[in-house]
């Protein structure tokens, strides 16, 4: 079975939203929605968006507004610019604040699905999103791990982590590497915070058949697959 893709569709018209969310389901994406840019800009907080379907024209914060936002935060998720304004100024404008593609409506719903396709395959995520190991599956797109029909849903930083490791099975990660890749520079987080992210992990997963995290001494963790 395929990865199920995300899929953001803004705009402020429900009729559009509807028929967007419609094709979209019915073509294997989960879609979210949102009303104008600043509901936009929540979802892609709280949830993790493969692709955004933006109009320009709405009220609160407009897609304008909203792709400058997340293009200054270097949010680099792929943009469809779907919008009634056509003029070559619309679209200079769309793609000067970072859009990665533009269309007219009303919209051709295929080419739309075409387009789509398009940019997931050039934005490259689609090998970032599981992870598989032993019965054990890590979905990025919800931070949920899955074991024997269970599922555990992780605070953001802990799956991140987890997911980190597992993808360099034996590779050695120092406390450094890992403040640096989930934290930021200017944080007050000290090195403790990846101890204690990485004791809480082994107290959730200590029964786990499938892997391990092990300490290096006086270097950092790894993660070790138990079944080969």
């Amino acid at each position: 079975m395929g990865i199920m893709f995300n899929i953001l569709v803004v705009d402020d018209q429900t009729n559009i939203r509807r028929l967007y969310e419609y094709t979209l389901e019915k073509n294997g994406y989960r879609v979210f929605t949102a009303e104008n840019g600043e509901q936009a800009l929540e979802v892609i907080a709280a949830s993790h968006i493969d692709l955004m379907i933006l109009d320009i024209m709405m009220p609160k914060l407009d897609g304008y507004g909203c792709l400058k936002a997340l293009r200054e935060e270097n949010n680099n998720v792929p943009v469809l610019m779907i919008t009634a304004k056509d003029t070559s100024d619309d679209m200079r404008k769309s793609f000067m604040l970072g859009t990665d593609d533009f269309m007219v409506k009303p919209v051709d719903e295929m080419e739309m699905l075409l387009r789509i396709k398009a940019l997931l395959r050039r934005s490259k995520i689609s090998e970032e999103q599981r992870l598989t190991v032993g019965g054990t599956e890590l979905f990025y797109d919800s931070f949920t791990v899955v074991r024997d029909g269970v599922s555990t849903v992780l605070p953001r930083k802990e799956f991140q982590i987890l997911f980190k490791l597992l993808s360099f099975p034996g590779k050695t990660f120092t406390r450094n590497n890992l403040m640096e890749e989930f934290w930021s520079m200017d944080t007050d987080s000290e090195a403790r915070t990846v101890d204690v992210h990485i004791n809480r992990l082994r107290e959730r997963f200590k029964d786990n058949d499938d892997f391990s995290i092990e300490t290096v001494r006086g270097l950092g963790y790894k993660a070790v697959k138990k079944n080969g």
